[in-house]
């Protein structure tokens, strides 16, 4: 339909076809680029800004194909319009074509000529009659009516053009928002013949900007919680943890004492993904208790979870408990929490009298071993992870230490975005390194040297244990 500010005067020219279709063509290409860049994107709904950006990908390739519509109507041309009242095919459900209808109310003669898509937009049959200006605002939310009557009336009156939104019940009474643009017409004497308007169903877009909004202050509420629990977690979890860094030595300095030192690695964002730990507990029978392990859960509800875990190991540890009997205790003490949490350890028991080691481990990475310029993992079941199932119980292995002996304990985080075999591999391509190192702490320094650059998206330990002559 041609919309010409005054009857008598001439419609502009449509734009050539050859510049329509380049445009045509720059507006897939650019399409085909969001598609692909947002497929790339995850879309679970496990974290806020993937949410976020999802929402936006999909605006945008929302906007993109109604322009691709629209320049394809342009390219085209206005389909011919048979006589009424047999009315053009409708387009197909969920189309452009079937979101964009046309009006006009010939205020001469009281008449409108609506197009198919218009009936279609505000649930109407397509038989029946158009309705008039003074009975479209009955299908519009009471609340909204005033919207719409100030803006005919400005365009009748004032000769001003129509641009805004307002919503209608369908007769199914489901509520669409429509958004209008339009034109009076004005005769030879100046005054307003007619009004011609395009109606376009603008709902899903404004579902869709809504659901970019709601996701962008979803991921500032969580970027606000993340900073603001960030440094009580933090302090919690130092609280718990031993109070040392680098080496540590035990009361106990007999025979084949151990020479002890750890480091943890902070993540390199403020995202709160877990609790890892690490822990040494010299035993009033002169035995050493050492545990590395981590917890599932975020911010101050991990830490929490952490200090629960870690008074139970040590509590366990101090009464006599083995490392496998222990672990199975703990899994079963985390499946019956308040808050149910997934967790890996490993846990030895140095008896220092026969130089032998006592261990077991649930759902995490065996110790290292590390002996005369070789290193390997040593031998377990892997064991489940705790809290995993309450039936679990894990099986204890020993091992015979000798003097010099380098023992290992890390978590799964050392090395970013990678498995746990490419993190072993790299630690047992440490061996050469440690060989000259004099005490723990000079092997935790190459830990730290070869794992510590960015990139970690969580926490990380390590604790190294040497046997002293």
């Amino acid at each position: 339909m041609s919309s010409p500010v005054s009857a008598d005067r001439p419609a502009a020219q449509p734009p050539g076809r050859g510049s329509v279709e380049a445009l045509i063509r720059q507006t897939r290409r650019l399409k085909g680029d969001v598609d692909a860049v947002r497929r790339d994107t995850r879309g679970d709904g496990a974290d806020p800004e993937e949410r976020w950006q999802r929402a936006l990908y999909d605006l945008a390739l929302r906007q993109l194909n109604d322009i691709d519509a629209h320049l394809a109507q342009l390219r085209d041309g206005p389909p011919p319009g048979p006589a009424r009242p047999a009315p053009p095919p409708a387009a197909p459900d969920g189309s452009l074509l079937a979101r964009v209808g046309s009006a006009e109310w010939n205020l001469l003669t009281d008449q409108a000529t609506w197009s198919a898509e218009l009936y279609r937009i505000l649930g109407l049959d397509p038989a029946g009659p158009a309705l008039t200006l003074d009975e479209l605002p009955g299908l519009v939310l009471p609340e909204d009516r005033p919207k719409l009557t100030e803006m005919v009336t400005s365009c009748l009156v004032d000769a001003k053009p129509i641009d805004g939104e307002f919503r209608v019940v369908r007769p199914d009474g489901t509520v669409r928002t429509v958004h209008m643009m339009g034109e009076p017409v004005l005769g030879a004497d100046g005054g307003t013949t007619s009004m011609w308007a395009v109606l376009r169903d603008v709902s899903e877009l404004r579902h869709s900007q809504r659901t970019v909004s709601e996701t962008r202050d979803s991921l500032h509420r969580h970027r606000r919680r993340e900073q603001t629990e960030r440094p009580v977690a933090d302090e919690s979890q130092e609280t718990v943890l031993p109070p040392w860094h680098g080496s540590l030595r035990l009361p106990h300095q007999g025979p084949a004492a151990l020479d002890l030192a750890a480091h943890r690695l902070p993540a390199a964002t403020a995202t709160l993904i877990g609790a890892d730990w690490h822990d040494a507990l010299e035993l009033a029978d002169g035995q050493t208790q050492l545990t590395v392990g981590g917890l599932t859960g975020q911010g101050v509800a991990a830490a929490s979870g952490l200090a629960m875990l870690l008074g139970a190991v040590r509590g366990m540890a101090m009464a006599g408990t083995r490392p496998g009997r222990l672990l199975t205790l703990l899994n079963r003490l985390l499946g019956t929490a308040a808050q149910p949490a997934l967790g890996s350890a490993v846990c030895c028991r140095y008896l220092p009298s026969t130089r032998t080691l006592l261990w077991a481990r649930a759902g995490h990475p065996a110790p290292l071993l590390y002996r005369d310029g070789t290193g390997r993992p040593l031998d377990a079941p892997d064991g489940t992870p705790l809290g995993a199932s309450s039936g679990t119980r894990y099986e204890e292995c020993a091992v015979t230490l000798r003097p010099g002996d380098l023992l290992l304990l890390h978590t799964g985080a050392l090395l970013p975005e990678h498995g746990g075999t490419a993190t072993v591999d790299r630690l047992l391509g440490l061996a050469p390194r440690f060989g000259p190192a004099q005490t723990a702490r000079d092997c935790v320094r190459t830990v730290v040297e070869e794992f510590g650059g960015p990139g970690r998206e969580d926490d990380a330990c390590v604790l190294a244990a040497k046997v002293t002559p």
